[in-house]
């Protein structure tokens, strides 16, 4: 029965989610590469985006996603340097529990400015268009599911060329196998780590265009639901090495698309539930991660 209901729609439409859970994983992977650092904040980065897709529905769309990309690694940069780069020295517990609170400050932020008028929630009307469907046979794919996989693989392709033929990529790598050795070596710790933020940033905004296409009703907690799973999927695919952690990404939003196209639509209400339990079946039988194999070696950890 599983089988028959894994049918083409059902594919196409997990490998779209899949596609958008792997970019939020390079997000998170790159932050952790150099700093060692779950940044929990990054989905109020993406809810940030997508509410200045919202406050500036009138303008052209063009200009409506080129703010919601200035804003977002605006803000990026700015939580590197004030928040981030000031508390490197210390724990990774004191990194960690910093990122909840910047999680939370900027909800709440949100929720300020979004009642103004006295409601929760906008809606961001001027790029829904792009969530009109095309039909190919029997097959309705939406446009947005189409960009989202073009954007993803540009964006890794992009991502292996920097980290390979360049040499701040090389930097990037040294860094994440061993930040000390690196820096005694002339590594320039704060580019390094801008970069990093700042690639982070503009895969935030890409995100927050494509959740905001698909949903366009945007409150203080969208993209919070997203970021669990795309966390607890990098986890799952090995936080090590970015590679891993973005196969786990596009893994966990994979499997969460199969799932929900095989539940019955009334049965829908199981499918985190479902989710998680794959989760933690995965990581009994390899708790370093799904695609974790063999020994890391030093260029391997990015």
């Amino acid at each position: 029965m599983i089988v028959a209901a894994l049918d083409a729609q059902t594919l196409v439409d997990a490998t779209g989610l899949g596609a958008v859970y792997a970019l939020m994983a390079v997000g998170i992977g790159l932050v952790f590469g150099v700093l060692r650092l779950i940044n929990f904040a990054y989905g109020q980065l993406v809810m940030v985006g997508a509410y200045t897709l919202a406050f500036t529905a009138t303008w052209p769309v063009a200009g409506s996603i080129a703010a919601c990309f200035v804003v977002v690694v605006a803000l990026s940069m700015v939580m590197e340097r004030a928040v981030f780069r000031p508390l490197r020295g210390e724990s990774q517990a004191v990194m960690l529990v910093t990122t909840f609170a910047l999680a939370f400050v900027l909800q709440a932020a949100a929720l300020l400015v979004d009642i103004r008028d006295d409601t929760i929630g906008e809606i961001a009307t001027s790029i829904a268009s792009f969530n009109q469907p095309v039909t190919l046979g029997s097959l309705e794919i939406r446009k947005i599911t189409i960009a989202s996989v073009a954007v993803a693989a540009v964006a890794l392709a992009l991502l292996a060329v920097l980290l390979t033929r360049t040499t701040i990529g090389l930097h990037m790598r040294a860094a994440a196998t061993d930040f000390g050795t690196a820096r005694l070596l002339g590594v320039n710790a704060n580019r390094v780590i801008g970069l990093a933020v700042f690639l982070s940033g503009i895969l935030a905004a890409a995100v927050a265009v494509i959740l905001t296409v698909q949903n366009p009703f945007v409150g203080p907690d969208f993209a919070l639901r997203e970021t669990i799973v795309v966390l607890v999927g990098v986890v799952v695919g090995g936080i090590d090495r970015l590679w891993t952690a973005t196969l786990g990404g596009f893994a966990i939003g994979f499997a969460t698309g199969v799932i929900n196209g095989v539940l019955p639509t009334e049965k829908s209400v199981y499918l985190p539930s479902a989710v998680f339990a794959l989760v933690i079946l995965v990581l009994l039988l390899r708790p370093g991660g799904l695609f974790a194999w063999g020994r890391q070696t030093a260029v391997d950890r990015m």
